[in-house]
């Protein structure tokens, strides 16, 4: 197992890892709209949140050795579902031809009030 850190993404803001390493899959921590700078948020809107944590994530999967077409699979969390077709274009825009299966559901809040969070699970 090897933790994967990198100034690319937001530190922890816990005691976790932005993404582990173990039986040739990276799992990625959930990644928030927190710009790595600054620490503070992308943007209000649901399309800039989107954009900075796709951008986050795209940190820890170069830090693991791994890109997009290697991801098996996302999980998106939003705080209002009916920011679902802004959130999806902004990933289709990211993820180009990646197709990596995927669960979107709502919750009750995110960490800092953010309007989406995602985790990934890819092959190295």
């Amino acid at each position: 197992m090897k933790m994967i850190h990198t100034k690319s993404a937001p530190a922890a803001i816990g005691p976790y890892s932005q993404g582990i390493i173990s039986g040739g899959f990276l799992f990625t921590s959930g990644q928030i709209p927190l710009s790595p700078e600054t620490m503070t948020f992308a943007g209000d809107t649901i399309e800039a949140q989107t954009q900075q944590v796709l951008q986050n994530l795209d940190g820890v999967l170069a830090a693991a050795g791994t890109n997009w077409s290697r991801v098996v699979k996302t999980t998106v969390f939003l705080s209002d579902i009916a920011d679902f077709a802004q959130m999806n274009t902004e990933y289709e825009k990211h993820l180009g031809e990646a197709k990596p299966a995927r669960s979107t559901v709502q919750v009750a809040a995110l960490p800092k009030g953010a309007k989406v969070e995602i985790e990934l699970v890819a092959e190295l």
